[in-house]
């Protein structure tokens, strides 16, 4: 970005505690080159987009929910909008909303974005002394469904209808009478696609609705959902995902998210794995990442899952306190010995009891 003579309107419309501008200062975005470098060419096609700006657009879409057609409009308006992309206040050339969605789905889609980011976070607060390098990791899972069956994208799509709906009858609540019949009943992606569609010709065949900027956003973002749900169909019927175990009564179909969480609430390691996954099987990983991410963890929490031979061992070996209860495999046995059974660690912790050694 070249020196403006009108930069000083930044300092003027945009608060020194806004969000984005204190992220803006605080981030170097500079790791973004490193992680797109290999999907660019110096020699072939046209000079390429940066991808610091068409990452940082990413981050605004995900926050203010527009279309890649409205974030670029927004854009030659949008002060707050035109300092975090880095652009000038005159500015009047922007990408085309095409290359967002290529880089969407081109260039971030393998990626490791989760573990970047993460890791990226944690060098930022280490940096900014908000959190110890010294840390007690609270670890868990949480169950997320896959999109088996098109059962996410589906559920998307009646989210972007409903508020499209809602901001066209705040315009004229008697174009209800207009509105296409819903399929949400039948359960199947194909029908809520054919019903989004109906849904959208509806508006754009009444000009009113153009010059409405809310509407016209709402439409323009079903729109795109729908495009991409076209994509993700190529990914929807999951082969990763399996059927994991939530209690000994239900399951769930789709991925578990493990974490590891400091005690001043920052994520350090996050991995996802299949829905049958146990969750013990992730420690040693979970550990492993946030020691890369600059965090020397003295202590584990979690559930009895974290407490299986494996880890009791891994806990002693690496110095590290494990606190949890007993894991049943270990008091019980599995069935295969039961005439012997394995208790504790000397870095094992349960309540005020700390065991001595392997028995």
């Amino acid at each position: 970005m070249t020196l403006s003579p009108y930069s000083e309107l930044f300092d003027i419309l945009i608060e020194k505690d806004n969000f984005w501008r204190v992220l803006n200062e605080m981030v170097d975005f500079g790791f973004i080159y490193d992680e797109v470098k290999e999907k660019y060419s110096d020699c072939m096609g046209r000079p390429a987009e940066n991808p610091i700006v068409m990452f940082k657009y990413i981050l605004l879409k995900s926050k203010f929910k527009l279309s890649d057609r409205d974030l670029i409009a927004h854009t030659r308006t949008d002060m707050l909008y035109k300092y975090f992309l880095g652009y000038n206040p005159e500015e009047v050339n922007f990408i085309n909303p095409s290359s967002l969605s290529k880089f969407r789905h081109m260039r971030l889609k393998d990626a490791n974005l989760l573990e970047l980011l993460i890791s990226r976070t944690v060098d930022i607060a280490l940096k900014a002394g908000v959190m110890e390098a010294k840390v007690n990791l609270i670890l868990d899972s949480t169950h997320t469904n896959a999109m088996y069956q098109h059962i996410s994208p589906r559920e998307e799509l009646i989210k972007r209808a409903r508020e499209l709906r809602k901001a066209v009858y705040a315009v004229d609540a008697d174009m209800k009478e207009k509105m296409p019949k819903k399929r949400e009943s039948s359960g199947l992606l194909e029908d809520e696609i054919a019903y989004c569609n109906e849904l959208s010709e509806v508006i754009d065949a009444d000009p009113r609705m153009e010059v409405i900027e809310t509407v016209r956003e709402r439409n323009n973002y079903l729109k795109e959902g729908v495009a991409d749900t076209q994509i993700e169909i190529e990914y929807s019927r999951d082969q990763d995902a399996k059927v994991g175990h939530k209690t000994a009564d239900t399951s769930f179909f789709g991925y578990k998210t493990h974490i590891a969480i400091t005690q001043d609430r920052i994520i350090t390691a996050a991995i996802i794995t299949s829905g049958e996954k146990h969750d013990g099987k992730q420690l040693q990983p979970l550990v492993k990442i946030s020691r890369a991410a600059g965090v020397e963890v003295e202590s584990a929490i979690g559930d009895g899952a974290y407490s299986e031979k494996d880890n009791l061992e891994y806990a002693e070996a690496e110095g590290i306190k494990l606190i949890s209860k007993l894991s049943k495999s270990v008091t019980h046995g599995n069935g295969k010995n039961k005439d012997k059974f394995e208790v504790c660690v000397s870095n094992w912790t349960y309540g005020n009891q700390k065991s001595q050694k392997w028995k």
